[in-house]
């Protein structure tokens, strides 16, 4: 299986989302902001956490509209799989991929720290690693991860068993306690939280290293 992982201006979690794939198995190749195209054959586009164009406008708006964002669009369209973390999640709002709005946290104060997260769902290919309900660790490093999206869109969400992820205590004033969402086709994931910070027991944790092997399974058997 191959995996992208796309570096912005500003990125500067690209290399560990490139080990958090290489270690699940993936053979990995880096992408450019500036870049028009995927390399040929991917599987999976990683678009990684940061500040990508300094979080000017809006977080990932600048990013929504560089020229490898057609590409990243195009990939969805015909059912690619996308993973998207923390300022990755804030591209693919931008990008209109994922529903709702990445939004300043309550406290208006950046938060870096390891939170509790509630497997919301195992229907995916991203959470099929974990049981429904299942609490891990796993870091967030953010200031703008307030989830907020209209009523209506948070009924569907529910209706769909897209929620893939919630805090078990919100840390940054999410509505109903969101942590990462899933798109209707369930290819695409969007989280706040780092699970490429947790897949090496030297580093604090593996509570992340589940995600990456279940998509690697979930993709093989696809």
């Amino acid at each position: 299986m191959k995996a992208a992982v796309v570096t912005f201006p500003g990125s500067n979690c690209d290399r560990d989302l490139a080990v958090a794939f290489e270690r699940a198995g993936f053979e990995v190749t880096r992408v450019w902001h500036k870049d028009s195209t995927l390399p040929a054959g991917v599987d999976v586009v990683g678009v990684p956490g940061g500040f990508s164009f300094g979080d000017y406008l809006r977080c990932g708006a600048i990013a929504a509209q560089s020229p490898i964002a057609a590409a990243i669009q195009s990939h969805a369209a015909r059912g690619g799989y996308i993973l998207g973390i923390c300022n990755g999640f804030q591209v693919l709002t931008e990008m209109q991929l994922l529903p709702g709005a990445l939004m300043r946290n309550a406290g208006l104060k950046f938060i870096c720290k390891t939170v509790g997260l509630k497997v919301a769902t195992t229907n995916s290919a991203f959470t099929s690693g974990y049981a429904k309900g299942q609490e891990i660790a796993v870091p967030v490093a953010h200031h703008d991860g307030n989830f907020t999206i209209n009523e209506d869109g948070l009924k569907q969400l529910h209706a769909e068993d897209r929620i893939a992820f919630t805090y078990s205590q919100n840390p940054n004033g999410a509505m109903a306690d969101i942590a990462g969402v899933l798109s209707a086709n369930r290819r695409v994931l969007g989280m706040m939280p780092h699970p490429e910070r947790v897949v090496d027991a030297e580093h604090g944790g593996t509570d992340g290293a589940a995600l990456f092997a279940a998509l690697m399974g979930g993709m093989a058997l696809a």
